[in-house]
């Protein structure tokens, strides 16, 4: 019976992309899904979270702004039309990979994931804006936003490896402790969702009374947060100590000093806008750099094992070169 033939396997008969393609629109995928990060900062830091007043359309009247919104209906509106050039990088990727030879399912299925991850996080924005920058949905949009965040990595490091099981390169309960960063790391950014959403910048102007705020102490709020990070800065100095003593891999190693500097540079820029009353540009740098920084995390423990391809064929011997003959003496 013939496989059923479908667009994706048309166009693969006819492109087939090398795998240094598949990287680089991987690539593309995981660097938009950074920028839709900070542009969604930049929405909130420019008051412009009701710059569209509904959604999916941006007033009840019109799919666009309308010039009596100015400022704030455009910067609301060029972030959404941003997620259309974030999903023409994942549907990139999932091309790419589906169109690989050999085809590479897991890449696919990676790439589909963003696509949905994409969808729901478009959707869950649109809720935002219709029950009035809720904190909490705004911190629910942020979260998800990292978790495309995650995917987007994952396809863009399995895209430079082998589809076979993976292989530790070190013992078990090291690779335990990268997952033990990552966690951390991960409270870290989910602190900092609640900090936001109790304090600076709901996404308004100040003048406007009716964002709702999380009722919790800022300060406390504020307190947790820095203690988390003062013990993600502890696990990351113990984790270098660690890979140097176990002689992990280079690529370990070096990724887990990348994590320290970053989160050095994270900390200090949090103290700095924690005592400048928080201003914009800080609070843009600081969405940034808590993305790489999550980024940082994610690719350790990837480093920490080998993914080779599995029934691949071996490297061809050299062949030996075969003894000269005596020939025969002249008659």
């Amino acid at each position: 019976m013939d496989p059923v033939r479908t667009p994706f396997s048309l166009l693969a008969e006819r492109w087939q992309p090398s795998a240094a393609v598949v990287r680089r629109a991987a690539f593309a995928a995981l660097v938009m899904s950074v920028v839709i990060v900070v542009t969604g900062g930049a929405v909130r830091l420019t008051a412009s979270g009701l710059g569209c007043s509904t959604w999916p359309r941006c007033t009840p009247d019109s799919l666009i702004p309308t010039p009596e919104m100015g400022y704030y209906g455009v910067v609301e509106f060029t972030n959404r039309m941003l997620t259309y050039v974030l999903s023409a990088a994942v549907g990139w990727a999932i091309l790419a990979a589906r169109c690989h030879r050999p085809w590479r399912r897991g890449l696919t299925k990676l790439g589909w994931a963003q696509f949905w991850l994409v969808m729901s996080n478009a959707v869950l924005g649109g809720i935002t804006v219709l029950t009035g920058l809720n904190p909490y949905t705004v911190a629910l949009h942020l979260i998800a936003a990292m978790g495309l965040v995650w995917v987007a990595l994952l396809m863009w490091e399995r895209a430079k490896e082998g589809d076979g099981p993976p292989r530790l390169a070190v013992a078990r309960p090291i690779h335990r402790l990268s997952y033990v960063v990552v966690t951390v790391i991960g409270l870290l950014v989910a602190a900092g969702t609640l900090v936001t959403g109790a304090g600076h910048h709901p996404g308004t102007p100040r003048d406007n009374k009716i964002v709702p705020r999380i009722p919790l102490d800022y300060d406390r709020l504020a307190q947790a947060h820095a203690d988390l990070a003062f013990v993600s800065v502890g696990l990351a100095i113990a984790v270098i100590f660690v890979f140097a003593a176990v002689k992990a891999p280079p690529a370990a190693r070096a990724r887990a000093r990348d994590l320290l500097v970053v989160l050095l540079l994270q900390g200090v820029l949090g103290f700095v806008q924690y005592f400048t009353d928080a201003p914009e540009l800080l609070v843009g740098l600081h969405m940034l750099l808590a993305t790489l920084t999550w980024i940082a995390a994610l690719r350790v423990p990837l480093a920490l094992r080998v993914r080779t391809d599995e029934g691949a064929p071996a490297a061809p011997k050299a062949r030996e070169p075969k003894a000269r003959e005596p020939q025969a003496a002249a008659v």
